[in-house]
């Protein structure tokens, strides 16, 4: 593969449903053009950087690389729309400071601690699941996508009934460039999504307003910046971003978290053998898999990097999967180590963008395997996997397991 092949697996979504290929070409990238420039029909160009070093670096250089205009790697003709949402991923300071501040506290690490009890709960509902389903699931649909899910719900407040429909549209909102998940195969057809969960929040703001709980979904409704509330833009993309990022990456990585541990026996039964690593291990699956696979930086200065210039008003695509698989950083990388330690990995960035619920996630991801593998008394792949087609947030889709479950 030369570089210029590898630099066209950015704009192909079926790229990241192909991980082998997909590696290859991070790692011809690394080696060879580590700051590589990206033409490619029905995109605006942009620069491709694959290093862990240089994305730390950009992530962190607010000064020169801001997310506006450009934070995700869309079609030329979306980049000249305006975006149906303005989420937190889309603002630089002061907006994204402020918006930040609102929910911050939710997900300090205390608060989320006091989740506990219900994502055990949780879980074990979902491995209960599991042993109703006669030794045969497809985890990914069945158990992976429903826990993040619910603990969400939980901290919003919503009703288990919703589960279902919000479960739906966030498949459809990240899963538009697979044939199987999307809604349609037009612009309208994918705006329809966001519509459809702006009428949803819309009445939940409504309610909330008029009867506000104790619930992260009451706090966004009343929020106030300035001495104003949100205005309806703000509250829905709050709410999607909370609702769709908050479980979908998770379930991504819980889902190729266990593909890697099948794939990988030695290291399942080293932390079946010793539970104590659960908290490595959850950090080596979001690494493993690293869900979010870029976000974009626009400079608004000239920048040198590598003896680059990257020219004021050109973009740059952090690529996350490449940088937590550099050899520079991670002895044998492409190893999966359940006891890995220190793991620098960037699944959830750095600098003012880090993720907002990285704690949560974290936990979320042990306290599934702390509740399953347990009561495994062996489990083992039935068929191949199947990765989402995407260029953005996107795991396994399908994991068919068989299993047998202690008495």
């Amino acid at each position: 593969m030369d570089v210029q092949q590898a630099g066209r697996a950015f704009v192909d979504p079926a790229a990241y449903a192909d991980e082998a290929r997909l590696h290859e070409a991070f790692g011809v990238l690394r080696r060879e053009s580590p700051v590589h420039w990206v033409e490619a029909e029905g995109f605006n160009p942009f620069w491709a950087i694959t290093r862990h070093a240089d994305v730390a670096a950009i992530e962190t250089n607010v000064a020169v690389f801001r997310n506006e205009p450009r934070p995700l790697l869309l079609p030329a003709i979306a980049d000249a729309r305006p975006a149906p949402l303005r989420t937190l991923i889309h603002m630089d300071a002061p907006d994204h400071t402020a918006l930040r501040g609102l929910t911050a506290p939710w997900f300090h690490h205390k608060l989320v601690k006091q989740m506990t009890d219900r994502m055990a709960e949780l879980a074990r509902e979902q491995v209960d699941r599991m042993a109703e389903s006669g030794g045969e699931c497809d985890f990914a649909r069945d158990v992976a996508m429903y826990f993040p899910i619910q603990v969400i719900n939980s901290l919003l407040g919503l009703p288990d009934e919703d589960v279902p429909r919000l479960l739906k549209l966030t498949q459809e909102l990240f899963g538009n460039a697979d044939p199987e998940l999307r809604r349609g195969e037009t612009a309208e057809e994918a705006q329809a999504v966001v519509f459809d969960f702006f009428t949803y929040f819309n009445a939940l703001t409504h309610e909330r307003r008029a009867n506000p709980t104790e619930d992260l979904a009451s706090v966004i409704a009343n929020a106030e910046i300035d001495g104003r509330q949100l205005n309806p833009g703000e509250l829905m993309s709050y709410y999607i971003i909370i609702a769709t990022a908050g479980h979908d990456t998770t379930s991504s990585t819980i889902s190729g978290g266990l593909l890697a541990l099948l794939e990988n026996p030695a290291e399942l039964q080293r932390l079946r053998d010793d539970p104590s690593l659960m908290a490595t291990a959850a950090d080596e699956m979001i690494r493993w898999v690293t869900p979010v696979k870029h976000f974009m930086r626009t400079a608004t200065a000239d920048y040198s990097l590598r003896g680059v210039t990257i020219r004021k008003g050109q973009s740059v695509l952090l690529s996350y999967p490449s940088a937590n698989r550099d050899e520079d950083v991670f002895e044998e990388p492409m190893r999966f180590d359940v006891g890995r330690s220190p793991n620098k990995h960037l699944a959830f960035g750095m600098g003012p963008h880090f993720c907002l619920g990285a704690t949560l996630a974290r936990l979320e991801i042990q306290a599934i395997f702390n509740e399953m593998l347990p009561r495994l008394e062996w489990i083992e792949l039935a068929g191949e996997a199947e990765f989402m087609q995407t260029t953005f947030v996107g795991g396994p889709k399908h994991l068919p397991v068989r299993y047998k479950m202690r008495a």
